[in-house]
């Protein structure tokens, strides 16, 4: 050693016993690991892809959109959409955003819907991944997780290539839903093995796949829709907006709101039809009013041409093939056969059980230790921010309680 040169320090070796292991490097992982670091407990973050928060990135068509600014009831579904009220009290809207800024992340609004003022979504993992090591957080990737155990009161989170101990675990997989690699679903298997009961996983915010050969004719077209949802004749929910109409069915805006009870009504084998006005204004008494008054000031128009100019042409086309032009326009029904399926959805419906966890801590009702966070959960939210929110906020109550049992 050099004269006057000082000795370094040997680093303290880790007490296990105050480390907590999140498994997940998703919105709720990063928020979990971020909001445990700040208690000064030492976490160890796990993610099987090469970089953390790749959903995130090309979330929103790549804006991601982070939150919305109404919280409406009914905003959030699962078996027990109520589980979330305790969460969301603990970590809001607000609280969100607050932390958002902290990081260095200002936000625009677009009709309540909330996107970083950058208008890229990759600088939203950046920055938790920034703030996460600027608090110690030990991210580990490409670390595939095998099996959980409890063994001498320490939590075992086995990879291909080693064993992590803590005192706490928080499970912050995910879902099987998006076409990015390592959106597998592998955390539904490890807390099955735990014990935890998993509502199956079904596709949600997703386009549907309908029955009728001539839907080629109006591919390509994005028109004002409004969408009712018909589940073994019943009504069973209505969305207006933008659709856009594909070879396949049809998708949209207004589609992914009710492709989640579509969906999960076609996996237990229920009839499932959609009604669509092409013209929401109208009904098919005031629309037979409009098209006679048009047709008494342009007398030399055909039937087809008539549509001129209030509906897009290709549309025209097919509604012309029906056997009853003017109630096809105002209502159109299409028998759904299937959703797109879990590569082109955007999350899942269903997860782990909620009644099996504390909707105040997130810690599992049968093991001490173990906490859930995120999309993993039986908690699926509306189009527009919601399940990014449910992120946010799941993953910070689940970081707190679970650094709160190692203190």
């Amino acid at each position: 050693m050099k004269e006057n040169q000082p000795a370094k320090k040997k680093k303290k070796p880790v007490d296990p016993s105050r480390s907590l292991i999140v498994i997940g490097g998703g919105a709720a992982g990063l928020m979990a690991a971020v909001q445990a670091a700040k208690t000064g407990v030492f976490v160890t973050l796990l993610e099987h892809n090469e970089k953390t928060g790749r959903k995130i990135a090309v979330t929103g068509n790549g804006r991601c959109n982070l939150t919305n600014l109404d919280q409406y009831e009914g905003a959030y579904r699962g078996t027990h959409p109520e589980f979330v009220r305790e969460t969301f009290e603990q970590f809001s809207v607000k609280d969100t955003l607050d932390f958002f800024e902290e990081i260095g992340i200002l936000t625009t609004e677009r009709k309540g819907w909330l996107y970083p003022r950058s208008g890229q979504a990759k600088c939203v993992p950046e920055l938790l991944e920034m703030k996460a090591r600027s608090l110690k957080v030990k991210i580990k990737t490409l670390e595939h997780v095998k099996k959980i155990f409890f063994s001498d009161n320490l939590w075992n989170v086995q990879t291909e290539t080693w064993t992590y101990q803590g005192g706490a675990v928080i499970l912050a997989g995910g879902s099987k839903a998006s076409a990015v690699a390592g959106a597998d679903g592998s955390c539904y298997a490890l807390a099955s093995e735990l014990g935890h009961q998993i509502i199956k996983p079904i596709p949600a915010l997703t386009g549907l796949k309908c029955q009728n050969s001539s839907l080629s004719l109006w591919a390509g077209v994005r028109t004002e829709a409004a969408v009712q949802l018909f589940i073994n004749g019943s009504p069973s929910g209505k969305e207006t907006g933008e659709v856009q109409l594909t070879e396949y069915g049809i998708s949209g805006i207004p589609v992914f709101q009710l492709s989640r009870y579509a969906a999960r009504a076609l996996a237990e084998k229920k009839q499932v039809q959609l009604s669509v006005n092409f013209l929401p204004e109208y009904t098919e008494e005031t629309l037979k009013r409009l098209m006679k008054k048009r047709k008494e000031l342009c007398p030399y128009k055909t039937e087809e041409e008539l549509f001129a100019g209030l509906l897009p042409d290709r549309l025209v086309r097919l509604l012309m093939k029906q056997k009853d032009l003017l109630r096809s326009a105002v209502d159109f029904k299409l028998t759904v056969k299937d959703s797109l399926g879990f590569d082109l959805a955007q999350v899942c419906s269903g997860g782990v059980a909620t009644d099996e966890i504390n909707p105040s801590t997130l810690e599992s009702r049968l093991h001490r230790g173990l906490y859930f966070a995120g999309e993993l959960l039986d908690i699926d939210g509306a189009c527009g921010g919601y399940n990014l929110q449910w992120a946010w906020s799941s993953g910070a109550v689940a970081g707190i309680h679970g650094a709160k049992e190692l203190i």
